[in-house]
């Protein structure tokens, strides 16, 4: 990987991590069209795709750091003193902190279950992203399609938050997108698309830290020198592309459907295989 890949797969990292159109399968297609998939060592893949993703969790952080800070506040205010209420009960900052606790819990135990397969060659397969961009495309547009879009996030349940973490594990499959996942579940809970995606991001903060430092530190006493600067050069792109990414989005879906993510996925997906098999 060279100075210029570095830049191109961390715009690439920034741009795709939040658009429900999924980061790894553009990463995995770029790493092919630059001649950097290493079939013999795909952990290393794994392991520049979780580091990078820091960059997209800076700039979620940095977008969101108000808020954050107010969750952290209210969340400990409340549930460390004398007499606490019952979770029902607690302002909404504190109950977006259970929210993103227990939602975060199923993609942990997943991850870690399913750990040696994510980093393994199955999630570097194409046919399997290609075919995951086309099923979960559909399954976007189901819910588009039914969506109420009633609920804002003070009318997200305990509930709704675990079934939004289980949608976030459905991610570990390369193509189906982390905020496309958890942006389909947050509509077919009724939730309005702007209020899904905003979640979508609180939600991605600790399974991304996790994962990102993990791999980053099993992987970085195996790094030269060049290695370590094309991650730096690529996780700072990746922070760039990514704040502006959110910021675009959450403007878009309070006026505009996720249609037009529909059928870049389909289209995608279809041109993959017809690329593999024809």
């Amino acid at each position: 990987m060279n100075f210029f890949q570095a830049i191109i797969l961390g715009i690439i990292q920034g741009l795709t991590e939040f658009l429900p159109i999924s980061s790894t399968a553009h990463l995995t297609i770029a790493n092919y069209l630059f001649g950097l998939n290493n079939s013999a060592n795909p952990e290393k893949l794994t392991a520049f795709i979780a580091t990078i993703q820091l960059g997209t969790l800076f700039a979620v952080i940095l977008y969101f750091y108000k808020d954050i800070v107010n969750i952290i506040r209210d969340f400990f205010a409340e549930n460390f003193k004398s007499k606490r209420e019952k979770i029902s009960n607690q302002s909404l900052n504190s109950r977006l902190g259970y929210f993103v606790i227990f939602g975060t819990f199923p993609i942990v135990i997943i991850g870690l279950g399913f750990k040696k397969i994510i980093e393994g060659t199955f999630t570097k397969d194409l046919t399997v992203i290609a075919f995951s961009l086309i099923i979960l495309g559909i399954i976007l547009f189901i819910s588009e399609k039914t969506a109420k879009f009633k609920k804002d996030l003070k009318d997200i349940s305990l509930k709704d938050a675990i079934l939004v973490g289980l949608a976030q594990s459905v991610a570990l499959i390369p193509g189906s997108s982390r905020s496309g996942t958890t942006l389909t579940a947050g509509l077919f809970l009724g939730m309005k698309r702007e209020v899904a995606a905003r979640f979508s991001f609180l939600l991605s903060i600790p399974a991304v830290l996790a994962s990102g430092m993990l791999e980053f530190l099993q992987h970085v006493k195996f790094l030269t020198a060049d290695e370590l600067l094309n991650y730096v050069i690529a996780t700072a792109f990746a922070f760039v592309s990514g704040y502006l990414t959110i910021s675009f989005l959450l403007n878009f879906l309070k006026t505009k459907s996720t249609l037009v993510y529909v059928y870049y996925r389909v289209i995608l997906g279809l041109a993959i295989l017809l690329f593999l098999y024809f």
